[in-house]
């Protein structure tokens, strides 16, 4: 009886019209979105709430985090680590009550930093994660309507990479970047530091859900400093940092992603004043100015921001590279994975694959050619490595070294950036599912402009707010015919491998 009704909750969660329920929940979204923009704030917590109570809303955010999120493994203070079919259900109706959650002690992960220190990882429970994904869906489209242009950090649409076309925008030699000064600023432990009252202030939501996220941000907290800091590891937490710091960036012109931050001083700008400023706008915060990492230097002297270091050169050329830091970082990983003596050549070809095409992708708008960024040293030890191997000669050697080495292009600064205040939540997926396809490559870029920029699955257009992955229709990866690949959401092409979905 027991596995009859497991069976039955589990067609059950199959069966669910995924592809319905997003389109309703983006459809109360992007008109909180546009009431916001409006300035009408009764309107836009009255569509909060709809959304807080909409069936869609908490399906999806259940499913959000015990199948797709990276992190959905990892137990809170509970020790659960997965949630059944029925579990999943009943979570759902839980969250009903999202008004009156009471949310959970945290998990505490220390987590090693490379200047020596520790920082800790506070997990929540797979229900308060839930929750806080929920209160997401109801908060990021207000806010994504007031947000600065220049924050790019932990927001749907937006990336690391349009931070990096926008430095070159401002720096190249049409632009006098030679004469410009960069001041890079570092927030003191932003995360640990910023003030509870100065979030709840900004935070645009009924009461009901703030003093929710009161008790989220008081789980969290560090007995020395009992009004300070969000949990890192949270669902919501990047995003109610970006609401604290969200202004700072009408000082002066600059750069945010997140609490990483520059900012692009002209010959004539007092820097002191600037930073007096930061300093004064921070404080209300409860943050302050970390003097040690802060620091003013000559655009020709470079700067490392986001894992890359951008350089004007003295011909007044804008230059963009992996930074020291990464590049080490990145080469003992791989390196690690080619000295492994437990596991055989084709297991580190498996393994090296995701890791450099990862990293080539990261620094594909940068400058990539010479033998250190081709990666000939390590391609050249792998090969060694491979072919000492008994069961393998040199030509099947060179074979796994292509697979482990994938090739990726680069574009010096080709980047194609996000649109001044452009968001996922106004509506225009003519433009968004446009642009998805510019920021990939080759087949998929092909394969996008194929199928009209809509998932070859569940048929919903292909913004940015997921990555695309390439199917091979017939399960042979080394099939690259066209009508063999189909463009599909990240989450759908897990379903579908993992044959646990119905179409919507």
């Amino acid at each position: 009886m027991v596995r009859h009704e497991t069976k039955n909750f589990s067609e059950l969660w199959k069966s669910i019209p995924w592809r319905k329920l997003r389109r309703n929940l983006f459809r109360l979204q992007r008109r909180l979105f546009k009431a916001i923009q409006a300035g009408d704030k009764r309107r836009a917590r009255n569509l909060q709430k709809l959304i807080l109570k909409s069936k869609a809303a908490r399906l999806l955010a259940v499913r959000q985090v015990s199948q797709l999120n990276a992190g959905k493994k990892t137990a809170g203070v509970d020790g659960v680590k997965s949630l059944s079919f029925k579990q999943r259900f009943d979570l759902a109706e839980r969250l009903l009550k999202a008004n009156d959650w009471k949310h959970s002690k945290l998990r505490e992960i220390p987590i090693p930093k490379k200047d020596g220190t520790t920082r800790l990882l506070k997990v929540p429970t797979m229900a308060d994660r839930a929750w806080q994904c929920l209160v997401k869906y109801a908060l990021e489209p207000a806010h994504e309507a007031l947000f600065h242009a220049n924050s790019y950090g932990f927001r749907p649409g937006r990336s690391a990479h349009d931070a990096q076309k926008i430095l070159f925008l401002n720096l190249k030699s049409d632009r006098n970047g030679l004469n410009k000064r960069i001041l890079e600023l570092d927030i003191e432990k932003c995360f640990d530091r910023i003030n509870h009252t100065s979030i709840m202030e900004r935070v645009i939501a009924p009461k009901a859900i703030k003093l929710g996220l009161w008790r989220c941000l008081k789980a969290g907290i560090n007995p020395e400093f009992p009004e300070q800091g969000t949990p890192q590891g949270g669902v919501v937490s990047p995003l109610l940092a970006n609401i604290a710091l969200d202004g700072i960036e009408d000082i002066h012109q600059s750069v945010r992603y997140a609490d990483d931050m520059v900012l692009i001083l002209k010959p004539k700008d007092d820097a002191e004043k600037i930073l007096g400023k930061i300093e004064e706008f921070l404080a209300e915060r409860g943050l302050k100015v970390k003097e040690s990492k802060t620091k003013l230097v000559k655009s020709t002297d470079g700067f490392d921001f986001l894992g890359w270091h951008f350089k004007v050169q003295t011909n007044g050329k804008f230059r963009c590279v992996p930074s020291e830091d990464n590049y080490k970082a990145f080469r003992q990983k791989v390196k690690d994975i080619i000295n492994c003596s437990n596991i055989g050549a084709r297991e580190k070809a498996k393994k090296l694959a995701p890791l450099i095409r990862g990293w080539r992708n990261y620094h594909r708008y940068c400058k990539m050619d010479g033998s250190r960024f081709s990666l000939w040293r390590m391609n050249h030890r792998a090969f060694k490595v491979f072919n000492k191997e008994k069961k393998l000669n040199r030509h099947t050697a060179t074979e796994l070294i292509k697979k482990a080495f994938p090739a990726v292009p680069y574009n010096e600064n080709r980047h194609v950036n996000v649109k001044g205040n452009k968001s996922l939540y106004d509506g225009d997926l003519v433009y968004w599912s446009e642009r998805n396809s510019k920021l990939y490559d080759n087949q998929t870029s092909k394969c996008l402009k194929r199928q009209h920029h809509s998932c070859g699955y569940c048929g919903l257009k292909l913004t940015s707010d997921e990555k695309v992955h390439l199917h091979h229709i017939d399960g042979n990866h080394s099939n690259w015919k066209p009508k063999n690949l189909l463009a599909v959401h990240e989450s759908c092409h897990d379903y579908i491998h993992k044959g646990k979905a119905v179409k919507a």
